[in-house]
């Protein structure tokens, strides 16, 4: 008898570990396939942009100052390098970015926790937050400009309660809709209530934050061009009001584009930082269903 499970085990095995070794080429296969499919759309979209701005040049639909090419736009890219405006601009934008981005990431995810376990703490907040929620960040750029002026402190301010309130959802959302299975596991293993909110609820949670973290990083950044659009003397979104007085168009497109660059760098980031973090997650849909 156990002569037969052992080859029993033995024709089942190496099949087994083929099937795995296939499974793992075709989503290889798969990853480069669609990595491959998006580089090849990004250059594409280059090459699309250069041959209609070459065709409105000849057939001139409109002025064509007004529609630089890629090329044009890489030419005044190379200027501003040259003159070290562009490094200052980034640098600038980066840094309010950051500070922004961390600060309401960090208030959302404190606040969202305790609205989550105190019931008093939410009953308090949750009106203020649901009558302030509908109100568009950038109505409240000239409020934070009169009390904190033009200064740093504005720009920055605004950027975190762009990021803010996204996070705080996703974070009470992750908190109350922990699996219950996980908390009655830990309590019946004798864990007591703070390693059960450390290592259960808080960890079964940060995903639904990274997830709020990505959508406020658009946020973010579209508070931050409108910040310093509106007072700022450097920085990507001032470079685009100063190419608004003087028409310069190829400016604006070179601002538009770093700005969408710098956001795809992040956003990568913290894709990256959550498949380290998150193993464990599975991919859902694209994991279940061979295509």
């Amino acid at each position: 008898m156990e002569a037969k499970r052992t080859d029993i085990h033995q024709s089942i095995l190496p099949g087994s570990s083929k099937i795995v070794m296939k499974g793992t080429k075709r989503q290889t296969f798969k990853r480069s396939h669609s990595k491959v499919i998006q580089t090849v759309s990004l250059i594409g979209f280059f090459i699309v942009w250069q041959v209609f701005s070459m065709l409105n040049e000849s057939i001139v639909w409109f002025n064509p100052r007004f529609f630089p090419s890629p090329f044009i736009v890489l030419q005044t890219t190379y200027g501003y390098l040259q003159d070290g405006t562009l490094v200052t601009s980034i640098s600038a934008s980066v840094t309010r970015v950051l500070l922004g981005f961390a600060l309401g990431t960090i208030v959302g995810v404190l606040l969202g926790v305790i609205m989550s376990v105190s019931k008093l703490f939410n009953d308090l907040a949750n009106p203020v937050l649901n009558m302030l929620g509908p109100i568009p960040v950038y109505a409240f750029l000239p409020i934070f400009m009169i009390w904190f002026g033009i200064s740093e402190m504005s720009k920055i301010s605004l950027i975190a309660y762009a990021t803010f309130l996204p996070v705080l959802t996703y974070t009470m959302d992750g908190v109350r809709n922990v699996n219950p299975t996980w908390i009655r596991s830990a309590m019946s293993l004798g864990a007591s209530k703070h390693q059960i909110f450390q290592k259960v609820i808080l960890r079964a949670a940060l995903p639904n934050v990274f997830v709020g973290m990505r959508i406020s990083l658009a946020l973010a950044f579209g508070a931050l061009i409108v910040a310093e659009m509106m007072g700022s003397s450097e920085g990507l979104g001032f470079i685009i009001v100063n190419a608004r007085n003087w028409f310069k168009l190829d400016d604006m497109f070179m601002s538009c584009m770093l700005i969408g660059l710098l956001y795809t760098l992040f956003n990568y980031i913290l894709i990256l930082f959550e498949k380290i973090l998150f193993k464990w997650k599975n991919d859902g849909v694209s994991s279940a269903v061979e295509r």
